[in-house]
């Protein structure tokens, strides 16, 4: 892991992480083209690319349910106990964010208001290459039912012998996914987003996935809803003097072994705990299973930054902007209050990331890349949509008119002037109607702009630049 050693005012600075999270330009361009080919070729597009990113492609993408279902008996009843207590814990959680329309009144009578109404149908993307991520289709597919949307739909990429993994049927059986797709890739993003011959579109895409799917979520945003462009993922340790340097490997490992681009970061205010993770770490890499992957991640990708006051180390996390954060230290809960940038927080040396990626309810679908500045987890809140609710008595229009008139004549919008300036009109003149429109429309100039503003002098912004 690279070392960085701060030191009385220093602070940690952007280009010190080199952290890449634009998509590379060629993955962007194959992206777009595979999803403008499946855009216009439909299903055919689809197989063509489906035989030649994974190797197998089924004659019909739809998953029978029978097979979805049947799945809850193929697996270990352990591995299906634990997917239950998974399961109400995540719904447990996200019922609670659900949320409700609300109406308020004012003393005018004015009604004002918000309609919360959930999108009609979502897809969830669940990834299937270098491993089977159960706990993602039930991290995505339960908001989305607590939610209401009625149409929740699963694709995920067939493994070389056509099959998908039982796990995985067996989270969709579970969580209540009504279509399974055998599609993965970008190709299974165009699919979702348009619509083919035989997968109907949606009207939102969640789930992580590669760089591909990545730049192909990225591409159909607009035309659909997306949650987010997922990247690689990351853990940021702040930990002081007091943290056990085993228990900070492991967690950094845990981030690690996911992907070679994985990012780890240890932010500690103790020199020596710098170097007693080091060692943890070789001592427990010798015996990964995935040591090659976890390996290049932490040599590649890991940062070390030591800090000489906590004030700095909290301003490292915050410009981190880490997808997960774990605070180690005494009085962890105390520093809570100071974060400002995280997808998650694990609070306390007990409280362990990988409960977070699992059991304890919280959404495992987070921010990455910093991008914690300005973006939520996943939640009940992507699924739902909000429509303003306006009603106005005549009493409320009398009231609001004239500020409605003003602002309208300082942008030069005659007509939304004139649009309440009429209502105005009616008001004043206690009828609910015009009995003659052509009288109604005289002096149309003077309903809307009932004065002239006085005209606004011109600030002084200082000498100008020269062309």
């Amino acid at each position: 892991m690279r070392e960085i050693i701060l030191s009385g005012e220093q602070r940690l600075t952007l280009e010190e992480i080199r952290r890449t999270s634009a998509l590379p330009r060629e993955i962007e361009r194959s992206a777009h083209a595979i999803v403008d080919d499946v855009r216009a070729r439909g299903d055919e597009a689809v197989r063509e690319y489906c035989l030649r990113f994974d190797g197998a492609c089924p004659k019909s993408f739809l998953v029978p349910q029978e097979v979805v279902q049947g799945a809850l008996d193929m697996v270990d009843p352990e591995f299906l106990e634990a997917l239950r207590l998974a399961e109400r814990q995540i719904r447990s959680f996200h019922e609670r964010e659900r949320e409700q329309s609300w109406f308020t009144t004012r003393p005018d009578g004015t009604l004002l208001g918000v309609k919360v109404t959930p999108v009609p149908s979502a897809a969830v993307y669940v990834p299937g290459g270098r491993a089977q991520y159960p706990s993602t289709v039930l991290m995505d597919t339960i908001p989305a039912k607590v939610a209401g949307v009625e149409r929740v739909v699963m694709v995920t990429p067939p493994q070389r012998d056509g099959s998908l993994s039982a796990y995985t049927l067996a989270a969709a059986a579970l969580a209540g996914v009504d279509e399974v797709y055998a599609v993965g890739g970008a190709q299974a993003i165009g699919a979702v987003a348009y619509g083919t011959e035989s997968i109907p579109k949606v009207a939102k895409i969640v789930g992580p996935g590669n760089a591909f799917v990545a730049a192909a979520k990225r591409y159909v945003s607009g035309d659909v809803g997306i949650d987010m462009v997922a990247g690689p993922s990351e853990v940021c340790v702040l930990a002081d003097g007091t943290a056990d340097p085993v228990v900070v490997a492991a967690d950094l490992m845990a981030q690690a072994e996911h992907d070679p681009l994985a990012a780890c970061y240890l932010v500690t205010t103790d020199a020596s705990l710098a170097s007693r993770v080091t060692a943890a770490l070789e001592r427990l890499l010798v015996q990964s299973p995935r040591e090659e992957i976890t390996r290049a991640s932490l040599d590649d990708q890991g940062i070390i930054v030591t800090c000489d006051s906590l004030d700095a180390a909290i301003d490292a996390v915050n410009l981190i902007a880490p997808e997960h954060l774990e605070l180690h230290a005494p009085e962890a809960m105390s520093l809570v209050g100071r974060i400002q940038n995280a997808g998650a927080i694990f609070v306390g040396p007990w409280s362990s990331e990988p409960l977070g990626d699992y059991v304890a309810g919280p959404n495992h679908t987070l921010p990455t890349g910093g991008t914690a500045l300005f973006s939520n987890p996943l939640g009940v809140y992507d699924f739902q949509k909000r429509s303003s609710v306006i009603s106005y008595t005549p009493e409320g229009l009398a009231t609001d008119a004239p500020a409605v008139q003003a602002l309208a004549q300082a942008e030069g919008l005659w007509a939304h002037a004139l649009s309440v300036g009429m209502r105005r009109k009616l008001v004043e003149q206690g009828i609910e109607s015009f009995d003659d429109p052509v009288a109604a429309c005289e002096d149309a100039m003077h309903t809307a702009w009932p004065r002239e503003l006085d005209a606004p002098g011109i600030p002084n912004l200082g000498e100008q630049v020269e062309a």
